[in-house]
């Protein structure tokens, strides 16, 4: 297989340039509201005595995932809008890939341990402490990231065996998995079946999941008195909210034969910055324990 492409030209989200220029300044704010709200919400975790649960503990890692996540791709996303000519090297975009899958695959399995933690702790209370150990915790949020890895990894070295002969031009604003195929110069229908297994089966496989945990969890909660049902769905409909931002554009996106459509970008942008921007502010607007660490922190 030959390569004659050292780089990619990334066509952004518009070439439009005045509207370039204000989606400049709305998105170095959403990328500084991630920063900081997920910062934020890690030190409140690490530092209060009283945030010392499971739930908290999978929560301060669900924040470094998000940060580390929209790094990937925002702050190239940001310098390009005021650019005309968006140049990545063939490396970086291939890096970009990765990390991409890597830290998108990982929040989805954290997605998936955080559905397990609430699951045990309405349904099972009086052993919760004892299944959800701090052993257990920590086994969990290793395996999550070793599942990104693996499934990030698995991407990359189907991308990477590919030939590319030209043109380079990439109709995004990051370097993802089906446009890079369209641009490849040989038959790629097998890799797209991998890809459609590797990352839609993945998407949709673990939304099924968590529907029927919580399902599982609002049968349970008819044991409960109606003071405790409240609590229980107030404390699970935060996580429901992000689960439903996040999964919904990659099903979208993935849950598909290789092709691209104008809208992937816009569909994109949800689970790249807005759901990794929302976060903080959903886990902290509807949870006392978590506003009453950060008055403390203050």
């Amino acid at each position: 297989n030959t390569n004659n492409v050292t780089e990619f030209i990334l066509y952004g989200l518009t070439q439009d340039r005045t509207l370039a220029k204000l989606c400049f300044l709305v998105f170095l704010v959403f990328y500084a509201a991630i920063i900081l709200g997920n910062l934020l919400i890690i030190i409140t975790i690490r530092t209060s005595e009283q945030l010392n649960s499971p739930m908290y503990f999978f929560l301060s890692y669900l924040s470094f995932v998000d940060i580390s996540y929209s790094t990937v791709s925002a702050p190239k996303l940001i310098h390009d809008l005021l650019i005309e000519k968006k140049t990545i090297s063939f490396l970086g975009c291939i890096a970009q890939l990765f990390g991409t899958h890597f830290f998108g695959c990982t929040e989805i399995f954290l997605l998936m341990v955080m559905a397990y933690d609430r699951c045990i702790a309405i349904c099972k209370p009086l052993h919760y402490r004892s299944i959800v150990s701090r052993h257990v915790c920590v086994c969990l949020v290793a395996a999550s990231w070793l599942g990104g890895f693996v499934h990030s990894s698995v991407q990359t070295l189907l991308v990477l065996q590919l030939p590319f002969c030209g043109p380079n031009g990439i109709d995004h604003y990051f370097c993802d998995v089906h446009p890079l195929l369209e641009l490849a110069c040989t038959d790629t229908y097998i890799i797209s079946v991998s890809v459609f297994v590797s990352s839609g089966v993945i998407s949709l496989g673990c939304f099924v999941v968590l529907a029927v945990s919580y399902a599982v969890i609002l049968v349970s909660l008819r044991t409960y008195s109606p003071k405790g049902r409240l609590k229980a769905l107030y404390t699970c409909s935060s996580h429901i909210t992000i689960v439903v931002l996040f999964f919904g554009p990659c099903i979208f996106i993935y849950m598909r034969p290789s092709t691209t459509f104008p809208a992937d970008k816009v569909v994109s942008v949800f689970y790249t910055i807005i759901t990794p921007m929302l976060n903080p502010f959903i886990y902290t607007l509807r949870n006392q324990e978590v506003k009453t660490g950060m008055k403390k922190l203050w």
